[in-house]
């Protein structure tokens, strides 16, 4: 039996979102929010000004439909690409701990009179910090669905 989904199963398309001001990051925000990747899978390539992660993110645009199906919450692969950075930052982030997962918690942005800050906060204290200068990320994903492990929705106590 395969647990894969396919977005052919549903009537979605795999995303490809721009963002280029505050309103459109949000929107990217959310739909990473909770997201997990290996460590191992970031990377900031300095000549190109690019900073990508590449995560395993929870479908939350598929949630109510899983919920009134009564079938497995699912996450897929996805990149996520920031544009015209100039400089990364960690903080509580231990690059030598090649078996490290990381969960993402949020994303935001500062900005500061030429470019700004985007903030990356994860679980457990630790935060991403990239100088930009401009706003530009991507997110596309770049697998087919796939049954989330746990079988559950990801639940905050706030």
């Amino acid at each position: 039996m395969n647990l894969d989904a396919r977005f052919q199963d549903g009537d979605d398309a795999p995303l490809r979102l721009i963002a280029q001001e505050m309103r459109d990051l949000e929107v990217l925000a959310a739909l990473v929010q909770d997201a997990v990747f290996p460590i191992t899978e970031m990377t900031y390539a300095k000549r190109q000004h690019r900073f990508a992660l590449l995560l395993n993110r929870f479908r939350w645009e598929d949630s109510p439909a899983a919920k009134r199906k009564g079938r497995p919450f699912e996450r897929v692969r996805s990149l996520l690409v920031f544009d015209t950075v100039l400089g990364v930052r960690s903080q509580n982030v231990d690059r030598g701990d090649h078996d490290a997962v990381l969960s993402l918690l949020s994303v935001g942005f500062s900005p500061k009179e030429q470019g700004g800050m985007v903030e990356i906060v994860l679980a457990g204290g630790g935060a991403l910090s990239l100088q930009v200068e401009a706003l530009e990320a991507t997110l596309t994903d770049v697998s087919r669905p796939y049954r989330a492990n746990s079988g559950q929705a990801p639940v905050h106590n706030i």
